[in-house]
């Protein structure tokens, strides 16, 4: 079992560290930790300025003390685990999986263990080292409550042919999804910028004057009218944090059992969103042959499925 130890850090701000801001300053300090860990530190409450919890942007002044708890970094390595994995297809240089619903993609404060990836150091013996000790083969992720399919790297030169095509956009991504509400159209596009929430830093929004371009096409594969649902296959043009969770959102009809975008009450006592990554398709990122590759849809989903069809047929 992964223990994470702490350490803990004082630091006694100087006239040259002054006017800084504080996550500008520690990640300066400890380079060995991203800016954005640096800021998830002190918004959970593990730096401390004058005993006091402060933001991100607080501004040092000469004479203040930063107190600071950093998980040891040796402790922070993804461990092998002994976890039932569905593979859809596995060679010598890459592995498809069909992540359950439930799981997460890697460990990260919280989830150190259990992850896909934590599954995969154990199945494979090695994974593709670019993108560190936590996230060892990670191409693309999916949300911990999202299932469907993932594809992983064994080797550094399998992780940089398909994060090219990731880059360039050359990926089939299909998903499936129940969404609140009869959409009217048969088919559409959402084309609208996505960026960080301004006041919640958890989430993301569209943002149209400052998010990142997101483009998502949709078409409807049902209608259920008692139900007041819709059943839609979602290809994403790009790949924008919770891109089609905030998308759908933005329609006015948001996912089905999505606890940050949909609604507060859920009828159907779902574990996340009903959101499936059914699709994936892309080239080998060492021989070139395309591969596409397709996963059926998860029980709980089917079974929402029957339920809405014999609704609307009584």
């Amino acid at each position: 079992m992964n223990q994470i130890s702490k350490q803990k850090y004082t630091l006694n701000i100087a006239t040259a560290d002054q006017g800084q801001r504080l996550d500008v300053y520690l990640a300066g300090r400890y380079p060995q930790f991203s800016r954005s860990y640096i800021q998830n530190l002190i918004k959970g409450g593990a730096v401390l300025v004058n005993g006091k919890k402060v933001k991100t942007g607080y501004s040092l002044l000469n004479g203040d003390t930063v107190t600071m708890e950093i998980a040891d970094a040796v402790s922070m390595k993804a461990e092998p685990e002994n976890i039932e994995l569905n593979i859809i297809y596995e060679d010598s240089d890459i592995i498809v999986i069909n992540k359950p619903q439930g799981m997460v993609v890697h460990p990260a404060a919280g989830h150190m263990e259990g992850t896909l990836v934590n599954a995969l150091l154990h199945h494979c013996g090695d994974l593709s080292g670019i993108n560190g000790v936590i996230r060892p083969g990670i191409v693309h992720r999916i949300d911990k409550d999202t299932s469907g399919i993932l594809v992983a790297a064994k080797n550094d030169a399998a992780h940089l042919g398909l994060t090219a095509q990731w880059a360039d956009h050359n990926i089939t991504r299909v998903y499936h999804a129940l969404v609140h509400g009869v959409v009217a159209e048969d088919k559409g596009t959402i084309d609208a910028p996505i960026g960080r929430h301004p006041r919640d830093r958890k989430k993301m929004t569209v943002e149209p004057n400052k998010g990142k371009n997101a483009i998502t096409h949709y078409r409807v594969l049902d209608r259920f009218a008692v139900a007041n649902t819709s059943y839609l296959e979602l290809t994403l043009e790009t790949g924008r944090t919770h891109q089609i969770r905030v998308h759908m959102a933005y329609l006015g009809h948001p996912v089905l059992g999505d606890p940050v975008y949909g609604r507060r009450k859920d009828p159907y006592d779902l574990a996340g969103q009903a959101l499936h990554a059914k699709v994936l398709g892309f080239k080998h990122p060492i021989s070139g042959e395309y591969l596409e590759f397709d996963s059926p849809l998860p029980q709980y989903f089917e079974d929402l499925l029957t339920r809405f069809r014999e609704e609307d047929n009584r």
